[in-house]
């Protein structure tokens, strides 16, 4: 399932925790945090960035830097 969202409103959506820029993960349907010491993937569910921190799973890249 990929993510569907306008790229004007993508452009405007940063990381609560960090305040970076986003990539979109069509695989896992997430939004993932292109700063490499946050790197949280936030769920993308019915089209809706879920931009809640306790919602965030941490992505294999901020485990790598930690």
């Amino acid at each position: 399932m990929a993510v569907n969202l306008d790229p004007d409103l993508l452009s405007i959506l940063v990381c609560p925790k960090c305040r970076s820029e986003f990539r979109v993960d069509d695989e896992a349907n997430e939004l993932v945090c292109t700063n490499a010491a946050c790197a949280l993937a936030y769920p993308v569910r019915d089209d809706i960035p879920v931009l809640l921190i306790d919602e965030a799973r941490e992505t294999k890249e901020a485990e790598t830097t930690r």
